[in-house]
């Protein structure tokens, strides 16, 4: 990987000024006043946005991690494109497709004249290629399989603009998967270089209407529009090239100052906007969007190979002494509706099941009791000499994490159960969050407007939120659920939609009656934008698209 990260420290005292440089760059880039229409797009200008985060690798399956999503997202192109509004899978590059009764065979049909930014073909070959990729991994090149892809057998090339994929058993959520950001489509040069390569953004070449330009890694990235696009989403209005000219993202890690510099017109358009910020926004005329993730919700979850949390009492103790309502009231906006189940209310199969996420302290107590964890002298829960002593590391991606988690450890202390919340970006971060020795209790949560959302969160060779592979400690006994992983590789199995939904409902029951995790909120991605930051759009969990975006004159 080219280049080495700035650390966060050294950005927070540079950002300020870098952003403020840009002003008069930026200025001069705006498009020209034009006579007509005020909502009759304008080409030109450069749109400056400021992100909370820099990417990680930008291999497109990791693309989950949103400020990896944020820069795929403009440089990619996918197969298919899936509306956010009505979430109907719809033409994109695949100009047509047939899918067989059982769910096993997949044949596309590739849209003619694409290419890749290099020049080179998108054409069946290239298609056939990412998803042998993408279904199977690359091993020699650490590249890992996709979490959106189950059951993958084989592609076949059937000719220049046809090609058919072939699965080892249904895999009704492919169609899908074939629109997410972890499916964008990239160049042979770029799938022939190693994982650690690809979080080089340069290296990058997609289909998209944008191009990277250039990058200080960790700090900006510089997109430039290409001229030559001229195969977006079949749905669209607009086709052919970008409005914009270009893009500066800037990495931007202070909530204040991305909101500063966008209230002084430093910026166009900032993610991750804080509850508490939205009101100065709003007051000011300036927009807040909040694209929903409709995937599974910010939760926190237990990890059972550890011994405190071992036993479902406990775990469903702490889920009824936790009020999500004092959270989501305390910290948050409307923006941040209370979970009601696993999965959001605007996620594919949601359930309501409120009745199983009651805040009840007694509860809690009887429960605590009931598995021999009495309280003692100084008030925490004790057991066989052991205190009910708990750590979380915050989730710095999810907004206002820490303050939740800080939330939540007041009212398990209610209870008699400490929980200790440690910085993020601590340097054991990683490698103790990979053992349920030292850190059984975790925030999560994943987007994804599909079933299989719920398999990608709890399934042990997925995401693994549970640690059923036993995470990198050797001190506890294994922990491993049969009858969930059944349900998750049955859901992800099933072609008929009825059938995958009930499935996904009897998901929901499991995890909560289990407590294995405790919902919070549906968590949105939260944007703020100026007013004449114009046409931008967000794919169906939350990730912008600038292809339609324009800057009206002011």
């Amino acid at each position: 990987m080219r280049g080495t990260i700035v650390p966060i420290n050294h950005r927070l005292r540079t950002t300020a000024g870098a952003v403020a440089a840009l002003l008069s760059t930026m200025l001069l880039a705006a498009p020209s006043s034009a006579a007509g229409d005020a909502d009759t797009p304008v080409t030109g200008g450069t749109l400056v946005y400021l992100e909370q985060q820099p990417h990680t690798n930008l291999y497109p399956p990791a693309g989950g991690f949103y400020p990896n999503g944020g820069v795929l997202n403009q440089i990619t192109d996918k197969l298919t494109w899936q509306d956010p509004k009505t979430l109907k899978i719809e033409p994109w590059i695949a100009e047509s497709w047939t899918v067989n009764a059982d769910a096993t065979e997949y044949t596309f049909k590739i849209r003619d004249g694409v290419t890749f930014s290099d020049g080179t073909p998108l054409d069946a070959n290239a298609v056939a290629k990412n998803f042998d990729t993408y279904g199977k991994g690359n091993a020699a090149l650490k590249q890992p399989v996709s979490e959106v892809i189950n059951n993958y057998d084989h592609s076949e090339v059937v000719d220049a603009h046809t090609v058919r994929f072939f699965f080892k058993k249904p895999s009704p959520g492919f169609l899908q998967g074939t629109s997410v950001i972890g499916s964008g489509l990239v160049s042979l040069a770029t799938l022939a270089r190693p994982f650690e390569e690809l979080g080089d953004a340069t290296r990058i070449i997609g289909s998209g209407p944008f191009v990277v330009e250039s990058e200080t890694l960790g700090k900006e990235l510089t997109f430039k529009a290409r001229a030559d696009y001229n195969w977006g989403p079949a749905p669209l209005a607009h086709q052919g090239r970008a409005y914009l000219d270009g893009i500066k993202l800037i990495v931007t890690p202070e909530d204040s100052v991305r909101i500063g510099a966008l209230l002084a017109g430093q910026a166009d358009f900032i993610r991750q906007v804080q509850a508490y910020d939205e009101p100065q926004v709003k007051d000011q005329g300036y927009l807040v969007y909040a694209a929903p993730t409709r995937g599974v919700n910010n939760s926190v979850v237990f990890r059972p190979d550890n011994p405190l949390v071992a036993d479902v009492r406990v775990r469903q103790a702490l889920l009824h002494a936790t009020d999500a309502d004092e959270i989501v009231g305390t910290l948050f906006s409307d923006n941040y509706p209370k979970a009601t189940s696993v999965i959001a209310s605007t996620a594919q199969g949601y359930v309501d099941l409120s009745a199983k996420l009651t805040h009840d302290e007694g509860e809690a107590k009887r429960l605590l009791d009931e598995a021999g964890w009495t309280v003692g002298a100084d008030g925490l829960r004790q057991k066989d000499g052991r205190e009910l002593v708990l750590t979380a590391y915050e989730s710095l991606p999810q907004p206002q994490n820490k303050e939740t988690l800080q939330l939540v450890a007041q009212q398990w202390g209610r209870v008699g159960v400490k929980l200790n919340v440690l910085a993020g970006d601590a340097g054991s971060a990683i490698v103790d969050n990979l053992d349920p020795e030292k850190t059984p209790v975790s925030p999560a949560m994943v987007g994804r407007a599909d079933p299989d959302v719920i398999k990608s969160q709890f399934y042990p060779t997925n995401r693994d939120v549970l640690r059923q592979k036993g995470g990198a400690s050797t001190k506890v006994k294994s922990f491993v659920d049969d009858k969930l992983n059944g349900l998750l590789v049955a859901l992800s199995s099933e072609p008929d939609t009825a059938k995958r939904l009930a499935i996904v409902a009897e998901v929901q029951a499991y995890v909560l009656d289990q407590a294995y995790a405790i919902p919070i909120f549906e968590e949105p991605q939260a944007f703020a934008g100026a007013p004449y930051a114009k046409g931008i759009a967000f794919e169906a969990v939350g990730r912008p698209s600038f292809y339609g975006a324009w800057l009206a004159a002011h």
